[in-house]
């Protein structure tokens, strides 16, 4: 049984940082899914795959895991950079290249 501590990224459907600021805690699964013959749903006997714990910091998770004696593994997020552009610099003089339609 290994955990997983990471950070959520936002998702492609929100501009804004919402639930972006905790960090969370999820099991990675100890069997694969298996797909029910009845009504055709992938189902899993483990119960800790619908688990997710949420902290405020990574040393608060970190800390847990260890009391519980959890394995776990830490996914640290790369700082996107991101170049501000605003609509001008599209027709800027100095523009490197030739502004087509």
């Amino acid at each position: 049984m290994t955990a997983r501590i990471y950070k959520p990224s936002k998702t492609a459907m929100q501009s804004g940082q919402g639930n972006t600021k905790a960090w969370v805690l999820d099991f990675e699964p100890e069997a694969p899914r298996q797909v029910e013959p009845l009504m055709g749903w992938t189902s899993s006997g483990d119960m800790r795959q619908q688990l997710r714990l949420r902290f405020t910091s990574k040393e608060e998770a970190v800390a847990y895991c260890e009391r519980h004696g959890i394995a776990y593994q830490v996914s640290e997020d790369k700082p996107a950079h991101r170049r501000m552009m605003s609509y001008a610099d599209n027709f800027a003089f100095k523009r490197r290249d030739a502004w087509t339609h």
